[in-house]
């Protein structure tokens, strides 16, 4: 019974958090439309069969799909090849409006609108998602404040690397590779994605300014959230006594600029270890898919329910940490869609920059074969995140147990 409920906590949490990043992140999308006066068809929550739908007085229909993963916009004119037009295919969708008698709405057709409304429509859906992390990152903000741990160092971890590059019990930590430390967070996000990479620390030791190099390590830790991890590590731990702990409050001006300070530096930080990656430096199997997500999500949950006494604290508490993962999310998800790979948004925003150069659209069938380069590499992406999932999760082991 408990690992039934268990596993509907997970299912739940997954698709409120998805459903939420992935409904702003279309509904960018149709709010940027809607202002360039675009027409629009169906805004969809969800695939598959409606299970709701209804009309509104624009003309727009809203519906719900059975799957609640997902959603899209639909634009008038992409229920048929020219989803991804050329000129041939524009000119024939033109005819075809003047001959029915709706020349007056050429003009709201999304794919007759100039290269830069078209180029705004589609930015705006990863944008309102890096929107929406500000917008939780501020409201958690200006209700709780936040507590923060200054970077003053308490212990040095002997034969670490911060132990080789001369760090001594009281440096307080004042840069990290020319970014400015105000809190030892900041010096932990920085040091986890750079292992094997050489950093430069500026710390203030009883008055003087010390700078000192220190390569982080590689540390393989446990965490209630994310399971198993590979971080970088330098061995320092930070003053934690009761009274090292300072609570931070902050007015709706302050905290708006503290949550897009630090929807960028998540994003920084996305970048550069994806950067790494990319390049070799560090393993690929840190990738999550689905699975992993819904994992999180999960674990997330639960830990926010830890302690509760009653229902309405245990959603509540819950709740709460669920939004700070779905800002995460959100920065993530956000961008990944301004990748430039075809069949995501930055692929689209590549095509018109084409167009914006040539005054012409790419052909549809160039067009059509870089869809399908990549969608073949972004399923590629998510079979092996999902195959990292499976081994981080040990169905194998699972399955392996249950035959053996």
């Amino acid at each position: 019974m408990q690992m039934i409920q268990g596993l509907f906590v997970t299912l739940l949490s997954f698709v409120l958090v998805l459903g939420v990043v992935v409904t702003v992140h279309e509904l960018g999308h149709f709010l940027a439309a809607k202002a360039l006066g675009t027409k629009i068809d169906r805004f969809s929550i969800g695939f598959g069969k409606a299970i709701a739908a209804w009309t509104d007085k624009a003309g727009v229909e809203w519906r719900i799909g059975w799957a609640p993963i997902g959603g899209y916009v639909r634009f008038s004119g992409d229920e048929n090849a020219a989803s991804i037009p050329d000129a041939d295919d524009l000119a024939a969708m033109r005819r075809k409006l003047v001959a029915e008698g709706r020349s007056a709405e050429i003009d709201r057709y999304f794919h007759f609108k100039p290269t830069w409304q078209r180029a705004i429509i589609v930015a705006a859906g990863p944008f309102a998602n890096f929107a929406l992390a500000i917008a939780i990152f501020a409201g958690l903000l200006m209700a709780f404040g936040e507590w923060v741990v200054p970077p003053k160092i308490a212990q040095v971890v002997p034969n670490s690397a911060a132990a080789a590059a001369g760090f001594r019990p009281g440096d307080l930590i004042v840069e990290a590779n020319g970014r400015h430390i105000d809190r030892f967070d900041e010096v932990r996000e920085l040091v986890s994605v750079r292992a094997g990479v050489p950093m430069t620390f500026t710390v203030d030791r009883g008055g003087s300014e010390v700078v000192l190099t220190a390569t982080p390590t590689w540390r393989t830790a446990d965490d209630p959230v994310a399971g198993r991890q590979r971080l970088g590590s330098l061995g320092i731990i930070p003053a934690q006594q009761e009274s090292d702990y300072v609570q931070l409050r902050y007015n709706p001006v302050e905290a708006v600029a503290r949550a897009t300070e630090r929807t960028w530096k998540t994003l920084e930080t996305t970048v550069y270890y994806l950067g790494r990656m990319i390049t070799g430096q560090v393993h690929a199997d840190e990738l999550r898919g689905p699975l992993g997500i819904a994992s999180v999500t999960g674990k997330v949950a639960a830990l926010g329910a830890e302690g509760s006494t009653s229902l309405g604290e245990t959603l509540g508490r819950s709740g709460l940490h669920l939004l700070q993962l779905a800002a995460l999310i959100s920065v993530s998800i956000g961008f990944m869609n301004l990748l430039p790979v075809p069949v995501l948004d930055g692929g689209h925003l590549m095509f018109y920059a084409y167009e914006a150069v040539t005054r012409r659209p790419l052909a549809a069938k160039v067009q059509v074969a870089g869809y399908r380069v990549g969608l073949a590499l972004v399923l590629g992406l998510m079979l092996f995140a999902t195959w990292n999932d499976l081994q981080r999760l040990r169905v194998f082991n699972l399955f392996g147990g249950l035959f053996s």
